[in-house]
């Protein structure tokens, strides 16, 4: 297994005295940002091998059309 970015980042973070007082105070958002990135890497990988040639069939995908906007309700009654 291949070792993350995140990890590489993380371990040039605990060379310096710097770097370890800000992973050590920020422990937790770095554990978070870790495995939310994990994550996205996972799902990522699973849409693009899942249907390889969805974007490839028409070149371009064409984003869904948006709702219509709603007028804003003012609070006054007609």
């Amino acid at each position: 297994m291949a070792l993350s970015r995140i990890a590489t980042v993380l371990g040039g973070l605990l060379i310096s005295k710097g770097g370890r007082r800000i992973a050590g105070r920020h422990a937790g958002k770095l554990a978070l940002a870790t495995l939310a990135w994990e994550l996205y890497q996972q799902h990522r990988s699973r849409t693009v091998s899942a249907n390889p040639t969805a974007g490839a069939q028409t070149g371009r995908t064409t984003p869904p059309p948006r709702p219509k906007s709603r007028t804003r309700w003012s609070g006054r009654r007609a």
